[in-house]
C-alpha cells in the first residue's frame, strides 16, 4: 500500500510548526523578563548601596553636595581605608584583591536537621552558625589579635570599678526591614532574655550577672553589673541585639515564641526571605543578602545555603558532585581522599587543631525520673572512665587525628592545670571500684549485678547519622562487656536527642561541647543549671565546685582566677561527671573556587562575619 503526503498531513505539520514557534517565542519572552528582573535587582542593589553610603556620610557629618576635588585611585583607596571601622577592615582588604567579585552562592551542608533557628530556642551550634549571619552584637573579637572591636557600637567606656559599661551605637545601623538600631533595642534584648516566660534558661544563667540596662539616649546605652565578672565586656558586648518592634509582640504570647521554628530577624548582612516562617520541613536553610545592610563593606555572596544531608557518605557524594562547597571529612575518608589526585586538583584542604576546639564526652545521667541512677556513685563513673580506652578510640577510629580530652579546658589554655593528667586504662582498678559500689557477678553469667540482683546494663544514646560515633559505641560495647557491663547502643535522631536532654530521660549520652578562649563552667556543671532547662542535664552536684565557679566568675584578676579554675578542674577530674573523650582535629575540604580562605587564631575565616571569602567572577557557579 502506497503512503501519500496529503493535505491533512500538511495541516498537521503547519499546526506543529506554529506550536514550536509559540514555545520558542514564550521562552524568548521569559528570558527577556528574567533579564529585566535581573537588571531591576541590580539597579535596586546599586540604589541600596548608594543610600547606605549617603547614610554613612550623613552619620559622619560629611557634606553631600557640591563638587569634590579630583582624587587619584591611590588617594581614594587610602581615604576609603581610613573610613573603614577596624571590625570591617579584613573584609575590606579581601575586596581589594584583583580577582575579587561579588555574587555567587556559598553552599554548605549540615549533618543534622535543625529543630529551630529562633534565637534562644535553638540549642545547637548549627543554628548558632546561621544566626551569626543575621544577628549582630555591639562588639566582635578580631580573629588574629583577639582584641575587641566595635560592630554595632562605635565606641565604649568602662567605669573604674569595672561594673558599668557604656556603649555608643552607630547611628547608621539598621535592621534588615529598614528600622534603625537604637539603644532601646539593646535594652529590650536583655529584658527579653531575662523574662522568665521566654524559654532562654541557658542565656539567663549568664545574663543574671547584669543588674540593669539603662537607655541614656537614642544611641547610647549603659550596662550595670551587680558584681565584678571576669568576662563582663564579652557578656555585654556579645549579646545578640534583637529588634524590639519584631520580637516585643511575643511577650504577650510567649508560648508562640517558645514553640516557634524560624523567627529570625536582625541587622546582619544576611536575612531570611520570610523572617517568621522558616520550617525544618524545608530541608535546608537559605539566607539572602540583606539589601539594606548598613555596614560599609557589603558581603560577597548573594546567598548562603545549608542543605540538610544527615548521611556522611551522601554528603561526600554531594561534595564530589560540586553541589556543596565544603566537606568536613571523617579521618578514614580524609586519608583516602588525600591520595586522590583528581579530587585534590579541585579542592583545598585544611587540617588543624583549633585553639577553641570543643571536646566530645559521655555524660553519665545521675538522676532519672526523680530517682538516683547507678551513675550517681562517683566510683561507678570513675570505673567507666578507667574502662574507656580513649587512645585506642583515637588510633583505630580517628586515625590519630585527635587528642585525649582531660577536662573541659583546652590543654594549651592557662585554665588547664598541667598536673592534671588523663585517667589511664585500668580494668583491674575499675573492677575494684565497681565492687566497692556493690556490683559483682552474683550468678556466674559474666555480667555484674547490683545488690538487688539487677544486671548492670544501660543505654548509650548517640546521633545515628555519624558513622564514626557508631563505630566508637560498638568498640565501647566490647570494652565494657569484658568487665561485665552491658551497653545497649541507642542510635537516635538529632531532634529526639535534644528532647531527651530536655527531659533528662536517658542513661548515658555521647555529645560534644564547643569551647571558647576561656571556658565558663557555670552553664554545664553548676548545680543551679539542673532545673529549669539548664545545661547540667546529667544532674551533677558538687557544692565545692559551685563555690569555686562562683568565685572564679567574680575574680577579675587573671592570675588569681586561673588558680580557681585549676582547683575546679581537679574536682571535675576526680568526680568524672563526664568521661571526657577527645578533642578532634578539623579535617576540611573546600572547593578551590572559594578564595581568601585563611587560618586565624580561632580557626578558619570561612565562617567569619564580616564575610572575608569570595568567588572570582570567572569561577562563579550560580550566576544569573
Amino acid at each position: 500500500m502506497e503512503n501519500r503526503f496529503t493535505v491533512k498531513d500538511l495541516v498537521y505539520f503547519v499546526v506543529l510548526g506554529l506550536i514550536v514557534l509559540l514555545v520558542l517565542l514564550a521562552m524568548y519572552q521569559v528570558d527577556r523578563q528574567w533579564l529585566r528582573l535581573t537588571q531591576m535587582e541590580q539597579s535596586l542593589r546599586e540604589q541600596a548601596e548608594d543610600l547606605r553610603a549617603l547614610r554613612q556620610m550623613l552619620a559622619r557629618g560629611m557634606p553631600t553636595g557640591g563638587k569634590a576635588a579630583p582624587e587619584t585611585t591611590e588617594t581614594a583607596r587610602a581615604g576609603a581605608h581610613n573610613d573603614i571601622p577596624p571590625v570591617f577592615l579584613r573584609a575590606w582588604q579581601a575586596q581589594q584583591q584583583p580577582d575579587y567579585a561579588p555574587g555567587d552562592w556559598l553552599v554548605q551542608a549540615f549533618g543534622v536537621n535543625l529543630k529551630s533557628i529562633t534565637p534562644f530556642i535553638s540549642e545547637d551550634a548549627y543554628a548558632a552558625e546561621v544566626q551569626g549571619y543575621v544577628l549582630e552584637s555591639l562588639l566582635l573579637r578580631d580573629p588574629d589579635t583577639l582584641e575587641w572591636q566595635g560592630l554595632l557600637a562605635s565606641d565604649w567606656t568602662v567605669s573604674d570599678d569595672g561594673l558599668t559599661f557604656r556603649f555608643r551605637l552607630r547611628p547608621e545601623a539598621r535592621f534588615s526591614d529598614g528600622e534603625p538600631v537604637t539603644a532601646e533595642d539593646v535594652a529590650f534584648s536583655w529584658r527579653f532574655i531575662m523574662n522568665e516566660a521566654i524559654q532562654a534558661p541557658r542565656e539567663r544563667a549568664y545574663y543574671r550577672k547584669i543588674d540593669r540596662v539603662t537607655v541614656l539616649g537614642p544611641h547610647e546605652v549603659e550596662f550595670h553589673f551587680a558584681e565584678p565578672y571576669y568576662d563582663a565586656l564579652s557578656l555585654a558586648g556579645g549579646m545578640p541585639i534583637l529588634p524590639k518592634h519584631f520580637y516585643a509582640p511575643y511577650l504577650k504570647d510567649p508560648n508562640a515564641f517558645n514553640q516557634s521554628k524560624g523567627l529570625l530577624l536582625g541587622s546582619g548582612p544576611y536575612r531570611l526571605a520570610d523572617p517568621r516562617n522558616w520550617s525544618p520541613d524545608a530541608g535546608m536553610v537559605e539566607l539572602l543578602r540583606n539589601p539594606r545592610y548598613w555596614g560599609p563593606v557589603q558581603p560577597s555572596f548573594d546567598r548562603l545555603i545549608w542543605r540538610i544531608i544527615e548521611n556522611d557518605s551522601a554528603r561526600l557524594t554531594t561534595f564530589r558532585n560540586g553541589d556543596i562547597d565544603t566537606y568536613g571529612a571523617r579521618p578514614r575518608e580524609y586519608r583516602k581522599l588525600l591520595a586522590d589526585k583528581a579530587f585534590m586538583d579541585r579542592v583545598q584542604h585544611w587540617e588543624y587543631m583549633s585553639p577553641v576546639a570543643g571536646y566530645s564526652y559521655i555524660g553519665w545521667n545521675q538522676s532519672r525520673k526523680g530517682q538516683p541512677t547507678w551513675f550517681a556513685d562517683r566510683r561507678v563513673r570513675q570505673a567507666m572512665t578507667l574502662l574507656t580506652d580513649r587512645q585506642r578510640i583515637i588510633d583505630e577510629i580517628f586515625l590519630g587525628y585527635a587528642e585525649i580530652a582531660v577536662s573541659p579546658f583546652n590543654p594549651r589554655s592557662p585554665q588547664h592545670d598541667p598536673s592534671v593528667r588523663p585517667w589511664p586504662v585500668d580494668r583491674a582498678r575499675a573492677e575494684k571500684l565497681l565492687a566497692e559500689a556493690g556490683f559483682r557477678d552474683r550468678n556466674g553469667d559474666g555480667v555484674l549485678e547490683d545488690a538487688e540482683g539487677r544486671p548492670f546494663e544501660f543505654e548509650l544514646v548517640f546521633f545515628q547519622g555519624n558513622d564514626d560515633t557508631r563505630r566508637m559505641v560498638l568498640l565501647l560495647k566490647d570494652l565494657y562487656a569484658r568487665a561485665g557491663i552491658l551497653l545497649r547502643p541507642r542510635p537516635t535522631e538529632w531532634s529526639v536527642m535534644i528532647d531527651l536532654l530536655k527531659k533528662r530521660d536517658f542513661d548515658a549520652i555521647t555529645l560534644g561541647w564547643t569551647s571558647g578562649l576561656e571556658t565558663d563552667l557555670y552553664q554545664m556543671f553548676h548545680s543551679s543549671q539542673i532545673e529549669g532547662g539548664g545545661n547540667d542535664f546529667v544532674g551533677y552536684r558538687n557544692p565545692e565546685l559551685d563555690r569555686l565557679i562562683e568565685q572564679a566568675r567574680r575574680t577579675v584578676d587573671e592570675k588569681a582566677r586561673m588558680k580557681l579554675w585549676h582547683a575546679a578542674e581537679r574536682i571535675l577530674h576526680e568526680d568524672q561527671p563526664y568521661t571526657f573523650l577527645m578533642r578532634r582535629k578539623s579535617l576540611l575540604f573546600i572547593d578551590r573556587r572559594i578564595h581568601n580562605v585563611k587560618k586565624t587564631r580561632i580557626g578558619l575565616n570561612l565562617g567569619l562575619v564580616p564575610v572575608e571569602v569570595y568567588v572570582p567572577r570567572a569561577e562563579q557557579r550560580y550566576r544569573k
